[in-house]
């Protein structure tokens, strides 16, 4: 399988090389994208679960003394929240406050993503690249060979041209799929922040409206 595998890359000729390129970009991407996300929810999971009880003791002080020393998108959301609850005059400026700290953690946690779908395009569009450049070599290099052995030598680099393609695909469709899983990842991290941030607004008010 292995001799199989070098001699289909060999085969395709010098396109293989820049999918081969792109294909290790985008695992790296996809490996340090999906660690990130993981963590981030991990965390964020943690955290809330440690801050909530805090917050319906009605603790804020504690409550925002555990947010300001934590970088993670919650404790980044819930501290600004905490903060401007101390000013605020009603409902809206808190979450107004929460939302602009979430309009700052959401680049963090699409970036880069995005780039495993172009990635894909790239290595399709690379490989029909190269199955073209293959095939316009075949019929430049037929037309000057013998008669009868025109039929054999074209299918066979027509065969060796579609290598390009087949790789390109190869590479293509498990991008495309690890960033469908990322973009979901993504969006449920996103969702619970925002579910967060109602909790949030709807605990404080409740309790102001109590006092």
């Amino acid at each position: 399988m292995y001799t199989s595998m070098v001699s289909f890359f060999q085969e395709g000729g010098a396109f293989m090389y820049p999918i081969l390129f792109v294909l290790a970009i985008g695992l790296a991407i996809s490996l340090e994208r999906y660690i990130y996300l993981t963590a981030s929810r991990s965390s964020n999971s943690r955290l809330l679960k440690k801050i909530l009880p805090l917050l319906q003791k009605g603790d804020y002080q504690q409550a925002y003394n555990v947010t300001s020393k934590s970088d993670t998108a919650i404790c980044r959301m819930l501290s600004q929240g905490l903060g401007r609850m101390k000013t605020a005059s009603n409902r809206d400026e808190i979450e107004a406050a929460m939302e602009e700290s979430m309009m700052e953690v959401i680049p963090r946690l699409e970036k880069r993503t995005h780039y495993l779908a172009t990635f894909a395009n790239i290595a399709t569009l690379l490989g029909l690249l190269g199955t073209i450049i293959g095939l316009i070599k075949a019929f430049t290099a037929v037309a000057q060979v013998d008669p009868a052995l025109k039929a054999e030598i074209l299918s066979t680099s027509i065969s060796v041209a579609m290598n390009t393609t087949a790789f390109g695909l190869i590479v293509a469709i498990p991008l495309l799929l690890i960033y469908a899983v990322l973009q979901t990842k993504t969006t449920e991290i996103i969702d619970s922040l925002e579910m967060a941030t109602v909790k949030f607004v709807n605990l404080m008010m409740s309790r102001k409206s109590a006092s």
